[in-house]
């Protein structure tokens, strides 16, 4: 595997790409506004990196990052990631993106929804619990006894050892949380989101970063309540 593709590339996705291109891979970025907005960020990412429209950057994506908002994600285009992996990135935010009673209700979870949506790719959820500041600042060598991890959750096991893999060249371990369906566990409101990374400073916006280590993210996944 060696290109990325991005349907989205704002402060998560932007941030995910800067990584993969510091670890070695081609990134192909894509937005709702257009190729041409993102020519600052093509251009500081250097030759590795290009813009596209979210179906050309599907399609030439041996892994896929999704990084929209949750209420964009029927606008994902559905037949180019067809057998892919795709790494999902997203939120339920009711005050950004309107209500869907479906996750008020806890009847499924944001990740299932862009999985139906997507019926034939592979979709894990990463990335979801961490401030995009502490994603930047947090990567690590494997083996360092600083190393962060990042919780992932999926239904397809090739998936989640291809993101578990992904996870580990860009500096950080991979914590399998569980399915699809145990996603909840690190999603917003939950012991797992944001703090963790903060070193517990409630406002976590306001640290640079701490590391937590896999046996740290673990105690706050089980910690997690509905």
């Amino acid at each position: 595997m060696t290109t990325v593709g991005f349907i989205g590339s704002g402060h998560i996705g932007g941030t995910v790409a800067r990584l993969a291109v510091a670890a070695g891979y081609d990134v192909v970025l894509s937005n709702s506004r257009g190729p041409e907005t993102l020519k600052e960020l093509v251009d500081e990412l250097g030759p590795k990196a290009r813009a596209a429209t979210a179906a050309e950057a599907a399609a030439a994506g041996d892994l896929v990052i999704v990084s929209v908002p949750l209420r964009a994600y029927r606008e994902v285009p559905v037949r180019p990631l067809a057998g892919k992996t795709v790494l999902d990135t997203n939120n339920y935010y009711s005050q950004r993106d309107g209500a869907f009673p479906e996750l008020d209700d806890d009847s499924t979870t944001s990740s299932e929804l862009l999985q139906r949506h997507l019926p034939d790719a592979k979709v894990v959820k990463v990335f979801n619990n961490i401030y995009f500041v502490h994603l930047a600042a947090l990567p690590r060598p494997a083996g360092s006894p600083d190393r962060s991890a990042l919780a992932i959750a999926g239904d397809d096991a090739a998936a989640k050892n291809e993101a578990t893999a992904f996870l580990d060249r860009i500096g950080y371990d991979a914590l399998d949380a569980g399915a699809l369906v145990d996603g909840w566990r690190f999603q917003p409101g939950t012991p797992a989101y944001g703090g963790l990374y903060a070193g517990g400073n409630e406002n976590f916006w306001e640290s640079p970063g701490a590391p937590a280590d896999a046996a740290t993210l673990q105690a706050k996944l089980d910690a997690a309540q509905r």
